[in-house]
């Protein structure tokens, strides 16, 4: 397998790689969200309940997304990031487009897995480039920026799946979907250049996994973090996946309107509420590098307060009203999160430790938040008042990840100088 070469070779733009990365990234997540807001077609043509299109959303395609992101990350430290990248982008688009064929729900479950497979290789290879594209201090703001996507992902998929549906069928709407993803792949190996390492990495022996599991296992500001991400990412992803077929049994409204609406306010809120997080950290970030933490659990801990509320909203123009502030605070605190785990990890096992990192909090939020809500929704009656039930036990998840990362910050400083003793020397406890 040959290594990335130790000589120096001439760098894309750091702004057109973080151009390239968020356009991707928005494709990322409008492709998992899309089935989103087609719940009902899709339940009518097959026949299903809110468990199956919770099992749909969450772990079909986040099992593999999960387990996939370690191996590939591996590969990642000691290779091409950007053709896993590009490799990546054009697997989950094809699947995508395969989910529109699907002739049964299993069928499409399959496709999903698919998409989990494909998404699984984005993540930690991208923010692992963009750190030795940009510097410690900026990379607040780069990862703000990068996480817009999230948002634009969620708008495009609640509102573009929909309108295209409405039109033709749901089939239509994936299959439209999947070729920008196909396209952006192409593009990014063509404009994005593999950075040289900082610290020669690749030329290194790889830590075996084990190893390195039990050694970042015994960091506590890696662990806490890790349950602080995941549990917010329980209580954020089961209300996102779930928001708008709230939003449409509880107010009487259209699908796609129920998810315009949806996506309208909690994203062009979370999309102010990123920007806004990237540049106030990368500020703060100057009194102390482990300040964007410290800002990440207080807003993730209001955000979660605020969602609670719109979700017991009884009218919709107070649900919009409580989705700015819900959107506002919740829309930067992963990126908090991210900048401060780029920070605590070295470049030897950045990415496998990104990886490792990703799994746990994905395995929360995307593979238990979708089907547990869904799960306890068709428990508790299958309707309106059962999902609004069922969110108010996922989305207090949020208020004790806020806690948990609340307590990383007083070991962030101490764990970073043991791994990168461990880093230089394997060995090292």
């Amino acid at each position: 397998m040959a290594a990335i070469p130790a000589t120096p070779t001439r760098r894309s733009n750091p702004w057109t790689v973080l151009f390239v990365f968020l356009l991707i990234y928005i494709f990322n997540y409008a492709d998992r969200y899309l089935i989103s807001g087609l719940v009902d077609p899709i339940k009518a043509e097959f026949g299903v309940g809110d468990q199956f299109m919770g099992l749909l959303m969450g772990p079909a395609f986040a099992v593999l997304y999960t387990t996939a992101g370690i191996p590939i990350a591996r590969f990642a430290d000691r290779s091409s990031r950007i053709a896993i990248i590009c490799a990546g982008c054009l697997i989950w688009s094809l699947f995508t487009g395969l989910s529109g064929l699907a002739t049964s729900p299993w069928m499409l479950a399959l496709a999903r897995v698919g998409v989990g497979i494909g998404e699984a290789a984005f993540v930690a290879p991208a923010y692992s480039i963009l750190s030795d594209y940009f510097r410690p201090e900026r990379r607040s703001f780069a990862f703000a920026i990068l996480g817009l996507a999230v948002y634009f992902g969620q708008i495009t998929g609640y509102t573009a799946g929909p309108a295209i549906a409405e039109v033709h069928s749901w089939r239509m709407a994936f299959i439209a979907m999947a070729v920008p993803g196909v396209i952006l792949s192409a593009a990014a190996w063509f404009l994005v250049r593999e950075p040289e390492r900082r610290h020669a990495a690749t030329t290194a022996a790889q830590m075996a996994l084990a190893p390195l599991v039990h050694k970042l296992a015994r960091a506590r500001a890696f662990t806490l973090m890790m349950i602080g991400m995941g549990l917010g990412t329980l209580s954020g992803v089961g209300f996102g996946f779930w928001g708008p077929t709230l939003f449409s049994r509880l107010y009487d409204l259209p699908l796609a309107s129920a998810s315009s609406t949806f996506g309208l306010y909690f994203g062009g809120a979370g999309l102010s509420g990123m920007l806004l997080f990237g540049v106030v950290a990368d500020r703060a970030a100057k009194r102390g590098l482990e300040w964007p933490l410290r800002m990440a659990a207080g807003a993730l801990f209001a955000a979660s307060v605020s969602i609670l509320l719109v979700t017991w909203s009884d009218h919709i123009a107070m649900a919009k009203l409580f989705a700015i502030p819900a959107g506002l605070l919740g829309g930067g605190w992963s990126i908090g999160i991210m900048a401060s785990l780029q920070y605590l990890l070295p470049d030897r096992f950045r990415a496998t430790g990104t990886a490792l990192f990703i799994m746990v909090t994905t395995f929360l939020g995307f593979v238990l938040g979708p089907w547990l809500t869904g799960a306890l929704s068709q428990m508790f009656g299958d309707d309106a008042l059962s999902l609004r039930f069922a969110l108010s036990i996922i989305i207090p998840t949020g208020l004790i990840g806020a806690a948990s990362m609340g307590l990383a910050v007083r070991h962030l400083e101490a764990d970073r100088e043991r791994l990168a003793g461990i880093a230089a020397d394997p060995a090292a406890r």
